[in-house]
């Protein structure tokens, strides 16, 4: 099978934290695994931009344009049998494509990640079954996210669900002693029994984050610290609700973190924070950064909701609450402080179970074998 993956979400070379998400970490991810595979069946290309988040939406469109012609091109050469498009946005380029692709036999997927099909623009949602009718598979990255395709009129036979997956030697291994942290400096102004509970993610409004400050943080006692790493359109509500709860000595938040801050703040935490609320049109497709967490040895506390629901199994790297349960939010977290055993016990189940289930070898493995049944039309 010859691929070629078409994808708008590099960072620029030396520039990783200027363009970075969950997207553009499965974009990066995927295709250093495809580059890397041994397999006699399989040739790999790929088409890309490289942007930094401030200037992609300047760049996007001469990047299509060039994409097009260059898929133009190598299928009229007869050089490409399936074409994997990383998202909606490049998935888009199939729909003029198709009178091509369909005289040369070349098949076309597209990832989908969530809030590039939930987008709610009616103008968007319109277009959403114009994108999906020349692909021949949809690859959603959580079942919700394909209930989210199905619910926009795309067929089941073309959904194929392939799980989102972690880098796991992006962070040095770490194994954390029966309730102990790393040394970090960070936590010097901790007292040693203090609860670091950390969340990292865009600031958006389905993270949830405001709503735990508001609601959550002022029902914990005062040795139960929250720290947030990312920015984002919510950060002026977050800092409103740190305010109004007289919170600022127990609510950090770090800004954008480079891999060796996000290393040190996984590490030194104690719990990580998913406490996601429903936004209409705007869903977490997957969750990245659980997984991110919990190969440092970081369990997760996270909102049953979405396509977080296909992130965490219950008692191997983490546990849910209903979203929008502040006294189930309590109750974990207690408990979980009350029997630090418990906890370090969680932390090594969590990065064994994510490195058994969701390393990106694995998961390059099952979009090749997914793409490899359309070449072979089966």
């Amino acid at each position: 099978m010859r691929l070629l993956f078409v994808t708008h979400s590099f960072s620029p070379p030396g520039r990783p934290l200027s363009n970075v998400g969950g997207m553009q970490r499965v974009a990066m991810e995927l295709d250093a695994a495809l580059g890397r595979m041994d397999r006699p069946d399989l040739v790999y290309d790929i088409i890309k931009l490289e942007a930094s988040w401030s200037w992609i939406h300047v760049r996007i469109l001469p990047f299509l344009v060039s994409a097009w012609f260059s898929l133009r091109r190598r299928i009229r050469r007869g050089e490409v049998d399936v074409i994997l498009f990383s998202s909606m946005v490049t998935a888009s380029l199939a729909v003029s494509l198709r009178p091509l692709m369909d005289r040369h036999g070349v098949r076309a997927a597209a990832i989908v990640h969530g809030q590039d099909v939930t987008k709610p623009v009616a103008a968007y949602q319109r277009f959403v079954p114009r994108v999906f009718a020349p692909l021949a598979a949809v690859l959603p990255v959580s079942g919700p996210t394909g209930e989210a395709c199905a619910a926009r009129g795309l067929p089941a036979t073309k959904i194929r669900v392939v799980h989102n997956g972690v880098k796991l030697d992006r962070f040095p291994a770490f194994e954390r002693p029966a309730g102990a942290r790393a040394p970090l400096p960070f936590r010097r102004d901790l007292s040693e029994g203090d609860l670091l509970l950390c969340s990292v993610g865009r600031q958006v409004r389905r993270k949830g984050f405001a709503w735990f400050i508001e609601n959550v943080m002022p029902q914990l006692p005062p040795h139960v610290h929250y720290w947030l790493g990312g920015d984002g359109p919510e950060a002026g509500a977050i800092q409103a609700a740190i305010g109004a709860n007289g919170l600022q000595d127990r609510v950090r938040l770090l800004g954008r973190l480079g891999d060796g801050q996000l290393k040190e703040l996984y590490q030194g935490a104690d719990l990580f924070v998913m406490p996601n609320i429903p936004v209409e049109g705007d869903m977490e497709g997957f969750g990245i950064v659980m997984l991110e967490a919990a190969i440092n040895g970081l369990p997760t506390v996270a909102a049953r909701l979405e396509g977080i629901r296909e992130v965490i199994t219950d008692g191997a790297n983490g546990y849910f609450v209903e979203s929008g349960d502040v006294e189930g939010y309590v109750r974990r977290i207690l408990a979980l402080d009350a029997d630090r055993a418990q906890l370090a016990s969680l932390s090594s189940s969590s990065r064994e179970h994510v490195a058994r289930t969701f390393g990106w070898d694995a998961v390059a493995s099952h979009y090749v074998d997914a793409l490899q049944s359309l070449s072979s039309g089966t």
